[in-house]
């Protein structure tokens, strides 16, 4: 699982067609900061792809709250569940605060996580 770390393009979601399949078909929860949406994988791997739209800021924060989701998502997430995620980041996400920021992406990743009937366990 090293591999997806590192975020390869194979284990990325870049183009729009499968941005908008997994937003029409998958499940989601929101939260203050975060909207992630879940569905089965088509590859036998897990992928994401994360949004972050231009009320956020210019493009240098933007990159900056793409590097910062890429950390959290590390830091909580097992990815090991055969699922795709789309993470989008909503316009009160604030770059400074990260700990208030991880704990709310944590909360809407194990809640859309637990809707299907499974239990998040993080494999180190």
């Amino acid at each position: 699982m090293q591999l997806f770390f590192q975020m390869k393009k194979e284990y990325r979601i870049k183009k729009n067609e499968e941005f908008q399949r997994i937003i029409k078909e998958g499940k989601s929860k929101a939260g203050k900061y975060f909207v992630v949406y879940s569905t089965d994988a088509l590859e036998n791997h897990d992928r994401i792809g994360i949004s972050v739209g231009k009320r956020n800021g210019n493009a240098v924060i933007r990159n900056k709250i793409k590097r910062q989701v890429r950390m959290m998502l590390q830091e909580i997430c097992g990815f090991n569940t055969g699922k795709d995620y789309i993470v989008i980041v909503r316009k009160y996400y604030n770059p400074s605060n990260y700990d208030n920021n991880k704990k709310d992406l944590s909360a809407v990743y194990n809640s859309v996580y637990n809707r299907q009937g499974q239990t998040f366990v993080k494999e180190n």
